[in-house]
């Protein structure tokens, strides 16, 4: 199957290239694999933060997918979100520690909002997982992710650019965070 990311992170329409998430760079959207310089599906949602893996509904759910190159996402892992502290090798302006994930403050907030959505839109119905927010690090592999009150910060720092337009509700209406979370 064809990675959706391929044309959702073109760089620019009809592009042969795609945005690479937290690093900002741009890759051949063929580069697709498991590789050293290659990019793969980053779930901003964990997948095991509810052991959904890459079934339908939430592990197949666009609005959480993003191309990343393959060592930033094993870096990155199934850490919550959070600030973090050692700088990210292959991805300038990201950090991390033992438990969390701090991303670049251009996409902080596309991070956020993401988050947000998966949480609203899956509520443990259709045998999918009940995905909530906490305000913790080190979910494992509970349907929990944090940091809700960082993200919210995040959401409030970095609003939604024109690059996510169209992606789910919390882009398109942002003060729907505060109303709901």
């Amino acid at each position: 199957m064809t990675p959706a990311c391929r044309r959702t992170d073109r760089t620019r329409p009809h592009s042969s290239s795609v945005v690479l998430f937290y690093s900002g760079e741009s890759s051949s959207k063929d580069n697709n694999g498991g590789d050293q310089g290659n990019w793969n599906r980053e779930h901003v949602w964990a997948k095991s933060h509810g052991d959904f893996g890459t079934s339908p509904g939430p592990g197949t759910d666009i609005h959480h997918l993003r191309p990343t190159d393959v060592q930033v996402n094993s870096i990155r892992g199934n850490k919550d979100f959070d600030n973090g502290d050692e700088p990210v090798e292959g991805a300038p302006g990201n950090s991390t520690d033992n438990d969390s994930w701090e991303a670049d403050d251009e996409v902080k907030g596309d991070v956020a909002r993401m988050i947000f959505y998966m949480a609203t839109r899956y509520e443990g119905t259709d045998s999918h997982p009940d995905l909530e927010l906490n305000d913790q690090v080190e979910n494992g592999s509970a349907p929990l992710h944090g940091k809700l009150s960082v993200l919210k910060e995040w959401h409030e720092a970095d609003p939604p650019s024109d690059f996510e337009k169209n992606r789910n509700p919390f882009i398109d209406n942002p003060e729907w965070v505060g109303e709901i979370f």
